[in-house]
């Protein structure tokens, strides 16, 4: 179909214990009886962020305390041309209040139990299930013993997406830590991309595969039934990153790493320029901390991708 492009600002708001809340579309309305994230259309030379306050005071009573911009959904519908611009929402003050008579739930990522959702949610969904903290291996800087005992107290506190990531060694020792990682993983539900090939991160039973910023700009097309992120640096990077449909991007660096030390960082403020508008979640990385999430989250990341700071 033809015709302007509606703008919408939606709100993934989410609990201290990661339920977020949906609203049913009331009767009256196209797709009445589905399921969405609350929000509604800009008002002409409306910003996204002021909208979401708006209509979440409007249509639920809460006036937003912390919002944060996360990604950008285009999606078609037969009555419709819509660009969804997706906050998460932290913190707020109210209690939530159907203003239109509209029913709502709260939803666990990845166990909803209402249905049907809107179609364009699909993409947003499979993002809410990643963690906001991917940890990078650092075997070769400190030998796979000490790693894996590192690992282990890692895993114990709840890292749940890892990138076995240590191009310079031979594939077979590649392979042998992939397996103990594996093992070690295999109780918390961990998973583990190998940034490498797709064949080897099948052949090895890794649950992803993360490309490097060459492999993205040669690809056609993700791999299936395998989580698949890629290295970015450029806002044409992280959209064909988007476009290939991949389930997350790493942009960096924000700070100065040892690792890339001839890189010029991006700061916060760069990593959110690049990052604007991006139709999947993006990680920040490059010499972060932990105590750097809210500031990357802030900027517009899903979370932060550490390498050092994950196993300290």
């Amino acid at each position: 179909m033809t015709g302007p492009v509606v703008l919408v600002a939606a709100a993934i708001i989410t609990r201290p214990d990661g339920r977020v809340l949906v609203a049913q579309r009331p009767p009256g309305k196209a797709y009445a009886g589905y399921w969405e994230f609350p929000g509604g259309k800009l008002e002409p030379g409306e910003a996204p962020c002021d909208a979401l306050k708006r209509e979440l005071a409007e249509e639920l009573g809460l006036t937003v305390r912390r919002a944060a911009p996360w990604l950008v959904q285009r999606f078609v519908y037969p009555h419709a041309h819509v660009e969804l611009h997706f906050f998460r929402v932290y913190a707020w003050d109210g209690e939530p209040v159907g203003h239109d008579g509209q029913a709502f739930a709260w939803q666990t990522p990845g166990a909803f139990d209402v249905a049907p959702l809107l179609p364009a949610n699909t993409l947003v969904l499979r993002a809410l299930m990643l963690p906001e903290v991917c940890g990078i291996t650092m075997a070769g800087d400190i030998g796979e013993v000490a790693f894996l005992l590192r690992a282990r107290v890692a895993l114990e506190r709840g890292l749940k997406l890892i990138q076995l990531r240590e191009k310079d060694w031979p594939l077979a020792r590649q392979r042998a830590l992939c397996d103990a990682l594996l093992e070690l993983a295999q109780p918390f539900d961990t998973r583990i991309l190998l940034n490498g090939s797709e064949e080897n991160a099948r052949a090895w039973g890794c649950g992803g595969v993360h490309w490097t910023s060459a492999a993205l700009a040669a690809a056609k097309a993700r791999p299936e039934n395998l989580l698949c992120s890629a290295s970015c640096h450029t806002r044409e990077e992280i959209a064909k990153a988007g476009a290939l449909s991949l389930d997350f991007a790493l942009l960096g660096p924000v700070a100065p790493t040892p690792t890339h030390p001839d890189a010029i960082p991006l700061g916060w403020d760069g990593f959110a320029a690049v990052a604007d508008g991006a139709s999947l979640p993006v990680f920040a990385l490059g010499g972060l901390a932990r105590s750097d999430l809210d500031a990357a989250i802030a900027h517009g990341a899903h979370g932060v991708a550490l390498r050092r700071a994950a196993w300290s």
